[in-house]
């Protein structure tokens, strides 16, 4: 009967999160639903702390990410980007579509998918004023590259340091079960999406416009930007966590700027979207309940059952059932529960890389699948836009389904 209750409140929890009843924030129902398992004593209060605790390298990395983010805002980083991109499109929205792909692409591969829904969104909305564009086939953009490009690295994407934690393999052992699948990823994620917003696409945009004078507190943005690149580079090369110099990078730039204007960190820290990472703790939460209630051990038989029909029938599993679960529930806990259940079920390494890529690319299904698409979602409110959970659904099944099942295809035939 605890049981039950456990999985109803988990249940409606996560539909809060997805359907946002009377408008409020993500993380009410997400913090609200871990606070009820808690209270009721569904699972003890030491595993719940110790749930949240999980989390915490990833509430680091979006911390940096954050805070790097809001330095560029401010400084006028974004308008700067924005009018090169305005410039080389020369008047056609369809190159500015390819020029706005191609930069999310490398966003994503070198500072995560994160960073490309914080850092790259603002952006993208400064290009569309500029050009005098229709913002959202743009802004979509953002949204789906976010998670097509997400397998390139290791760095790619927090879900991928969660689902393989410790084990995480070398960068040339990643680039070699990887590197074709990622390439898929990304073409056919380019070519869908493309269709879908062809007929907005028409006409021309602004051909040229003044490129603003970067001021040394923005180029002490982007050169802090790019060095953040480099540090998670290395660090991920050396297997290390990467939360905590991702904060210590956007403390840093942050610090920098407010030293050198004089004034006080207030002001910035104020319009951070800080409620992303309650929402991250309180889906941490969720998951360890389904762990304490059973759900973890029923994962790992059933897909023990489907391996002993064969290699690639687990794999095809894994990816469908995990790219299914991170639209229900967000592919960061999606992610923990797939780890403890590999773990269990003593899966092949191919089952493991397909579940991967499940964890990393299904979430393009929905607007809640991912952390990333949820900041995104924030960063376009922020400006006063906004995509309802159906229009969203609506392009990303055009998109998703193609790009996984190629993906995974291209995976297990490397």
């Amino acid at each position: 009967m605890s049981s039950l209750l456990a999985w109803t409140i988990v249940a409606l929890a996560t539909a809060g999160v997805i359907i946002r009843p009377f408008k409020w924030p993500e993380a009410v129902w997400a913090v609200g639903g871990a606070v009820l398992v808690l209270a009721l004593g569904l699972i003890p209060l030491a595993a719940g702390g110790t749930a949240v605790m999980k989390g915490m390298d990833v509430y680091l990395f979006l911390t940096g990410m954050m805070l790097l983010s809001e330095v560029g805002r401010r400084e006028g980083l974004f308008d700067w980007i924005a009018a090169f991109a305005v410039n080389h499109a020369r008047g056609s929205p369809r190159r500015l579509f390819v020029l706005v792909y191609l930069a999310g692409v490398v966003t994503t591969t070198f500072l995560s998918n994160d960073a490309t829904a914080v850092v790259l969104t603002p952006a993208v909305f400064a290009v569309a004023r500029r050009a005098g564009a229709a913002p959202l086939p743009l802004l979509f953009i953002c949204a789906f590259i976010a998670n097509a490009a997400s397998f390139v690295l290791p760095i790619s994407n927090p879900a991928n340091i969660v689902l393989y934690g410790s084990h995480v393999p070398p960068l040339w052992t990643w680039l070699k079960s990887f590197g074709v699948a990622s390439v898929v990823s990304i073409v056919v994620t380019f070519v869908c999406l493309y269709a879908t917003q062809r007929s907005k696409l028409v006409g021309v945009c602004e051909a040229k416009v003044d490129v603003p004078r970067l001021s040394g507190n923005g180029r002490l943005a982007l050169a802090g930007t790019v060095a953040t690149a480099i540090v998670l580079m290395v660090v991920s090369a050396c297997d290390g966590a990467l939360g905590l110099p991702t904060a210590a990078m956007g403390v840093l730039v942050a610090s920098m700027v407010c030293l050198r204007k004089r004034e006080s960190p207030v002001a910035m820290m104020g319009q951070m979207s800080w409620s992303v990472l309650p929402l991250v703790a309180g889906l941490f939460v969720l998951v360890e309940t389904l762990v304490h209630t059973g759900v973890i051990d029923a994962l790992a038989r059933a897909i023990h059952d489907v391996a002993a029909h064969g290699d690639a029938a687990a794999a095809w599993f894994a990816a469908g059932a995990t790219a299914l679960a991170s639209n229900l529930a967000n592919n960061l806990p999606v992610g923990l529960v797939a780890s403890a259940t590999l773990a269990k079920a003593q899966v092949s390494q191919n089952v493991v890389n397909a579940t991967l890529v499940g964890v990393d690319l299904g979430p393009n299904l929905s607007i809640t699948g991912s952390l990333a698409t949820i900041l995104w979602l924030n960063a376009i409110r922020r400006e006063g836009a906004d995509v309802g959970f159906f229009a969203f659904l609506k392009v990303g099944v055009v998109v998703m389904l193609p790009a996984l099942v190629l993906s995974v295809g291209a995976l297990l035939l490397v």
